[in-house]
């Protein structure tokens, strides 16, 4: 278990050398934004999946990385944590699906047989952090109803920021 806690310890003071900070609501992404870009590294142990808002940026943060440990560019990602990635064709707008992993579930459960239902929420219903209860008046008023906002209801909102 040292050994996992130590390598933690010396990527991120990599990443800090090289700029990136660690993202509060999720210590394993890391963000750089250097003059108009953006570049965003998420760490899962050894993996590691990388976006940037400009090629430079990209080829930055593999080059920085590079001088300090081997690393493998397997192309653009296709699958991520059972999240099927999706980009169109044409506006290389990303989706994520969880199809591949929903499936998974079903066969482990010996449930590759049953027979799907309709959702409760309509297709296409945006959910946004602005709709969660704000004050713990609304998280209490919230708390006995099914469907709830998870971040309101477990942490405080300056938890997720």
């Amino acid at each position: 278990m040292q050994d996992a806690h130590d390598w933690a310890e010396n990527l991120n003071k990599t990443f800090e050398d090289y700029g990136f900070y660690k993202l509060r609501a999720d210590p394993q992404i890391h963000s750089r934004v250097y003059s108009d870009e953006l570049t965003l590294i998420s760490t899962w142990t050894d993996d590691i999946l990388g976006a940037s808002s400009t090629i430079k940026g990209k080829n930055l943060a593999k080059l920085q990385l590079g001088t300090n440990y081997e690393i493998k560019d397997l192309g653009e990602a296709k699958l991520i944590l059972e999240m099927c990635i999706n980009r169109g064709p044409i506006t290389r707008n990303i989706s994520l699906s969880q199809k591949s992993y929903c499936k998974c579930m079903l066969r482990c459960f010996n449930m590759k047989n049953c027979l799907p239902k309709l959702a409760l929420l309509p297709p296409g219903l945006l959910l946004i952090t602005e709709d969660c209860p704000n004050t713990p008046k609304e998280a209490n008023k919230m708390k006995d109803i099914l469907y709830q906002c998870y971040a309101a209801s477990e942490f405080s909102i300056e938890d997720n920021i």
